[in-house]
Parts: structure tokens; sequence; C-alpha cells
């Protein structure tokens, strides 16, 4: 095999596809931005890596096996030949499309969902989404239509828009069949995980926690990934009322959380652990667990505020004590909850509002 003296975007674009890897999955093999990687396949010969990143190429295709080593020889030639002159491709394609401005969109768009500002993000993301062809698109251009699909889905879901013809799922599947299309496994099964989620907030819980149980384990997500499935088994075993089941399982997700340096996601978990302690009755285990939510987590984007602050209050309305309490508690998440748009958390907030109306359905008020 020839050696490779200098790596431009070209080789490493090459690389890429011999190894089979997303854009996210060989940047994460290399320890570059997915943004960087994208740049290569876009400028190609025109670029060239930093010289430890050269270093790092040098060691993956070393170590690869023989058929990625052919593949990639195969690959680099075809490459080259589709530019005899050592040029990028141009970075805009079908009537002026520029793929750099995309994805800055797209880094903007994340911004604006985390703190639930839908309108910002839905421009962003409709920007790119309502004037385009996707059968026309190239790879690197289905690649950013199937991100604003998903961020589209993340849009609706947080909205409360689950089923539907324009919905979390119906966005999401479409997102799945492009990333199918592209076979990014990886995508494939983040894309499913969020299809359980769906299934679970649309009171799907038996259906979400058989598919949260397969992605518990399935090595196409990240750990990350996989600790998150099987903490949200949990919660759709609480939503059936095994609670202490669900304790069991949630306690366990929350330890991944700390092997993996996660302290954000092991905050949350500790608040799904209070509610699946009020669910057995343990009301001292769901006060211990939610005061270490509240003083470990951060709740600064209205979403967070109002998860917390839901969770908090429906323990609090389980003693007579502190019901009142509780309700202020409530009375508040639903006021943020309202000026944000949160259409799932406000449909939450008015179910425990109803089960305080029916105590001989089963409430403890």
């Amino acid at each position: 095999m020839a050696e490779v003296r200098s790596w431009t975007g070209l080789e490493a674009l090459a690389l890429r596809k011999a190894l089979r890897d997303s854009v996210r999955g060989f940047a994460e093999r290399l320890g570059v931005a997915p943004r960087t990687v994208g740049k290569w396949g876009q400028l190609l010969a025109s670029t060239t890596p930093y010289p430890d990143t050269q270093a790092i190429l040098d060691t993956v295709l070393a170590r690869a096996e023989p058929e990625v080593r052919l593949r990639f020889e195969a690959m680099a030639a075809e490459l080259r030949r589709a530019e005899p002159y050592g040029h990028a491709p141009a970075a805009r394609t079908m009537s002026g499309l520029d793929f750099e401005a995309w994805a800055e969109d797209l880094d903007r768009a994340v911004v604006a969902l985390s703190w639930q500002n839908f309108r910002h993000a839905g421009e962003l993301l409709n920007r790119w989404l309502a004037p385009l062809d996707p059968d026309l698109l190239d790879d690197r251009g289905l690649y950013l239509y199937g991100r604003s699909l998903t961020l589209l889905g993340d849009y609706h879901c947080d909205q409360g828009a689950l089923l539907g013809p324009r919905s979390a799922e119906s966005t999401y599947r479409r997102a799945r069949s492009v990333f199918a299309q592209l076979d990014i496994p990886r995508r494939v099964a983040q894309i499913d995980l969020s299809l359980a989620v769906v299934k679970e907030m649309s009171g799907d819980a038996a259906a979400a926690s058989g598919q949260y149980d397969l992605l518990a384990v399935d090595n196409r997500l990240s750990a990350r990934d996989r600790a998150r499935a099987a903490l949200w088994v949990g919660t759709a075993l609480s939503k059936q009322d095994q609670h202490e089941e669900a304790v069991a399982v949630m306690i366990a997700a929350a330890r991944m959380f700390e092997t993996l340096g996660e302290p954000e996601d092991w905050s949350s978990a500790q608040q799904k652990i209070a509610l699946a302690h009020r669910g057995t009755g343990n009301l001292p285990g769901a006060l211990r667990h939610i005061d270490i939510a509240q003083s470990t987590g951060r709740a600064h984007s209205p979403l967070q505020q109002v998860q917390l602050g839901t969770a908090t209050a429906h323990i609090l309305l389980t003693d007579p004590a502190t019901r009142q309490e509780g309700l202020a508690r409530l009375d508040a998440a639903h006021q943020v909850a309202a000026g944000a748009g949160l259409g799932h958390q406000i449909r939450s907030i008015q179910n425990i509002r109803k089960t305080l109306a029916a105590p001989a359905a089963g409430a403890t008020p």
C-alpha cells in the first residue's frame, strides 16, 4: 500500500468512506470536531489537516484491516479522478446552496432549542428545509438535511406535537430514512431512541420500555446514549406503576452516568429516581433525591425549570403538610410552561391537577 506523504481533505474523506464511518463517528475516532471532518469532505485537496491530525490519520490507516486499506486506495483514486486539477468541489450546489452557512444555522438552532426559543429555531430550520428537494442533494447536503429534520423533530417534541402528519414522530421517521440511505448506523439508532421517547410521551409506555431495553445494549449508540436508554427504561416502568423495579433500574443508570462523568445526566436521574420513590410510597427517599437534583442540576432553560418544578411539586403534594407549597410550585411551573409553549409539560401538569381533584381514583392529596 502506498504511503500518504501528506494528507489532504481528499485522503481523509477516502479513509472515512473506507472505514464506513459517519461524519460524527470519524470525528470521534480522530478526536476532532465533526465540522472539521465536514470541511475536509467539502474542500478535498485544497485543505490540509494539522500535523498532529495527520499523524493520527497515519495511525488509523496503518491499523486498519486489509480490506479497509484496499477500499481506501480505491476511493482515493476515484476522488482524484473526479478532481483532476486537485481543486475542491464548489461549496455551493443546487442553485447556490451554501453548506457551511447551513451547518452554522443548525448550530444556532441547537442553541435556540436548548432554550426553547421555538420561533428562532423554526426560522433557522425552515430556511433550509422549505425550499429543498432532498432527491437533488449530494451526500453532504443530504446529511445536513437529515440533521435539520432531526432538530425539527426535537422542535415538535418539545412543543408536545407528538403524533400526526406534522409531528415529532413523522419528522423523526423522515430523518431516519435519510440516515439509513446514507448508511450512518449511529444516527439511525439515535433516531430510534427519539422515537421510543415519543412513544412513551404519547402514552405507550409498554412499547417504549421494550425499545429502550434493546437500545440500552445497542453498540451503535454511544455509552452516554445507552445509559440514557437504560434510565428511560425506568421511567417507562414507573409509568406502568412498576415503581420498585423502576427505582432499581434508574439507580443503575445513574451509576453509569457517574462512571461516564456526565453530571447533568446524573442529576436528571436523581429527579426521576425521586418520582419513582414517590410511586412506591417512600416519601423520605423521594424528598432526599429531589433535594439532590435541586442542588446538583442546572435549571436554566424553561424546560429544565418546568421539569424540576413539576417533579418537586408532585412530591410535595403527596404530604398534606406540604400540599400548599406543592400547589404553589405547580402553579409556577405551569406559568413557565405556558410562557414557553411547552405543550407536553402543560398536559402533564393538568393531569396532576386532575388526579388531585379525584382522590378516590388513586391520588394521595
